[in-house]
């Protein structure tokens, strides 16, 4: 498989502190926030990454990463123009991924505890067109929210119902096949004016080619200014217990 890391956006969510920078360069404990995703891939034994990347400081990100080679990985990137939405985003890689299977993971997860390869494998060997994590909240209005059949099967997803119909979640991790690309070349801005992922994962539910697990490690979006803390901490709390994986080794300075 190949990955993709989505790090562009505007982070508005958490202003002040990105006014002059790029979110996914704000720390998470001892690293930057784009190191957790990659680490991600990494972790499932994926090592041609692309950075998708937009906003501010896009040399900043490039300086920190460089090629990728002192992390084990080839890195390449790619440049979104505007705040077009995750289906936009994936988009931009089509000849990058060529003919292979591929995971994309939002530049501002963090996943914790339940290794992903396994769940990497079982995809690409499936007959499945798409994939995401689903992931227990307690508070599912504030989200996407899933909603299942009696078999645990996606019947849709409900963006922020006021009653919502589970407490599943899907979260920024998806599974997509090159035939992605065709459904995205397809697709209407939704009201916000952006291209949804939602939309592309609904495309697959009718024919029951979505892949939707339960994800039972730790997860965190650090996209705002709470979730920022809650996700140091979780890295803090699995640093400390030993659980905190290091799937690559990061450098002390990249330009080394």
């Amino acid at each position: 498989m190949k990955g993709l890391v989505l790090a562009g956006g505007t982070a508005t969510r958490l202003f002040p502190l990105t006014i002059v920078t790029n979110k996914h360069l704000l720390p998470i404990y001892d690293r930057p926030m784009i190191y957790y995703p990659l680490e991600t891939l990494a972790g499932m034994g994926i090592r041609e990454v692309m950075v998708i990347v937009g906003g501010k400081s896009v040399g900043d990100i490039v300086e920190l990463l460089g090629d990728g080679r002192h992390f084990g990985l080839e890195l390449t990137y790619r440049y979104q123009r505007g705040a077009l939405g995750i289906a936009h985003a994936i988009g931009l890689a089509r000849d990058f991924i060529g003919d292979d299977a591929f995971c994309v993971v939002l530049g501002d997860n963090i996943l914790r505890g339940e290794p992903l390869e396994p769940l990497a494998s079982q995809f690409e060997g499936g007959g499945w067109g798409a994939g995401t994590l689903l992931y227990r909240v307690p508070d599912p209005e504030r989200f996407g929210v899933a909603e299942l059949d009696a078999d645990g099967r996606v019947l849709g997803f409900e963006e922020k119902p006021k009653v919502p119909k589970s407490d599943l979640i899907p979260i920024g991790v998806y599974f997509l096949r090159p035939d992605a690309f065709d459904v995205i070349a397809h697709l209407a801005p939704s009201g916000r004016g952006e291209f949804e992922i939602t939309d592309v994962l609904n495309h697959y539910i009718p024919g029951k080619r979505l892949f939707a697990p339960v994800y039972e490690g730790h997860w965190a979006d650090a996209g705002t200014v709470p979730s920022l803390l809650r996700a140091a901490e979780l890295a803090e709390a699995d640093d400390k217990a030993g659980r905190l994986e290091r799937p690559v080794e990061w450098p002390r300075d990249p330009r080394d």
